[in-house]
């Protein structure tokens, strides 16, 4: 499968992203939701507990691809949780993005755990019909 992957994407970064989504079965899949405003799209994501610099953030083609990792910083026996229902490790979310954007515009912020891009739309040309005349 990998291989088919690779094949396709052509491109090494990816190619190393799908290979490790395959391979790496533990990884958390982020929750997020997008929406659309008159200007952009808009992708929010809560992500509690990571630092800016543990987010990725890319666009290959028309996918926006979110990764990062969030850690533990204290060791807990298993055997001392009552409940343990946090996620902690690598996790990554990709979307094929609905329209087209302009991907030297797009921002992210992190504020308060919560996790913001947004994608300025790309200007789309409107489409106008010509009558052929006979002659």
């Amino acid at each position: 499968m990998v291989n088919l992957f690779k094949k396709l994407s052509g491109n090494p970064k990816v190619e190393e992203s799908l290979e490790k989504e395959i391979n790496n079965h533990e990884e958390g899949q982020l929750s997020i939701d997008v929406y659309q405003t008159a200007a952009s799209l808009v992708v929010k994501s809560t992500i509690a507990g990571v630092k800016p610099e543990d987010i990725d953030i890319s666009i290959n083609n028309d996918m926006l691809t979110i990764r990062g990792k969030r850690e533990m910083t204290e060791r807990i026996e298993d055997d001392n949780y009552l409940f343990r229902e946090c996620y902690w490790g690598s996790f990554s979310r990709s979307i094929i993005l609905p329209i087209e954007i302009e991907a030297e515009k797009i921002e992210a912020t992190l504020e308060n755990g919560v996790l913001t891009i947004i994608l300025p739309k790309a200007k789309i040309t409107k489409q106008i019909s010509i009558k052929v005349k006979g002659r």
